[in-house]
């Protein structure tokens, strides 16, 4: 029972976030120059995964988003201009919240929309927790010593000028 009440606090509160106009930039979630934290995932077939495998190896840009989520879709064009000019150059990881979703919903917008680059699903909100990730459409961009250089929140964000300080 108190499981179902966190995911329905849980719901909530993202989907409050969600709503709102985008907020500054750099200043959500972990602080600039954090190492990159390596949660546990999954992959979109339920096999468990982990982002070492790209932390301090390349630069990455990571967004927490959701099927469900106006920001989301409002950054999407970004998202995918981003991906076709440095996709050679940056590795795309998407992180599908739990929250209000599962893995095939998940599985099936991931190739209905043919998102850029890596897609996880935060089964046990562990990415969400170590990226004190505050509402979808969260994007954290790590450069290649896997500090953070970028964090941001909404469907307007720079991204361009965020790669570039991980570049």
């Amino acid at each position: 029972m108190r499981h179902m009440i966190l995911r329905a606090v849980a719901a909530a509160a993202f989907a409050a976030a969600a709503a709102m106009p985008a907020a500054a930039q750099d200043d959500v979630g972990l602080p600039l120059g954090t190492q990159a934290p390596n949660p546990s995932v999954f992959t979109l077939d339920g096999k468990p995964a982990s982002l070492g495998a790209y932390i301090g190896k390349t630069p990455m840009l990571i967004e927490f988003w959701a099927t469900w989520c106006p920001n989301c879709r409002e950054l999407r064009p970004t998202m995918d201009a981003m991906a076709r000019k440095y996709g050679k150059q940056i590795q795309f990881v998407g992180i599908a919240v739990s929250v209000n979703e599962n893995p095939e919903r998940v599985k099936k917008f991931v190739a209905k929309y043919d998102l850029p680059g890596v897609n996880f699903f935060d089964t046990n909100g562990d990415a969400t927790d170590k990226y004190a990730a505050p509402a979808t459409s969260y994007v954290v961009v790590v450069n290649r010593a896997g500090k953070i250089v970028y964090t941001g929140v909404g469907g307007k964000q720079d991204l361009e000028a965020a790669i570039k300080k991980a570049l």
